[in-house]
């Protein structure tokens, strides 16, 4: 099972988290997640637990539990959507280009 983990203070680590799941079963991977741009942590990161059971009692145990100063989130990840928004445009596109959006000038 796939658990979501937010309100993540922005210096836990991977680790951090696995650490704080291990007492409720086997994980098989802990991440958290990182902005491409400015390389931080976003604040929130994902457990995947093998046993069901085991996610459950983890995410019982530790929604609204304090971490490192930060209360929890934790829930059931949701499935990712389908498909994505599409290719972005900026004030830089060319016409008929096919990127939608931003400040086109022409």
């Amino acid at each position: 099972m796939n658990i979501y983990v937010g309100n993540l203070a922005y210096e836990i680590t991977d680790k951090d988290l696995e650490t704080a799941f291990s007492p409720y079963g086997q994980i098989t991977a802990a991440r958290i997640v990182i902005d491409r741009e400015t390389n931080r942590a976003r604040g929130f990161g994902f457990v995947e637990m093998p046993n069901a059971a085991e996610a459950q009692a983890a995410i019982k145990a530790l929604n609204g539990k304090d971490l490192k100063g930060r209360t929890l989130t934790v829930n059931e990840a949701r499935p990712k959507a389908e498909g994505g928004s599409g290719g972005g445009g900026n004030r830089f596109s060319r016409p008929n280009s096919g990127g939608g959006g931003g400040n086109r000038r022409w």
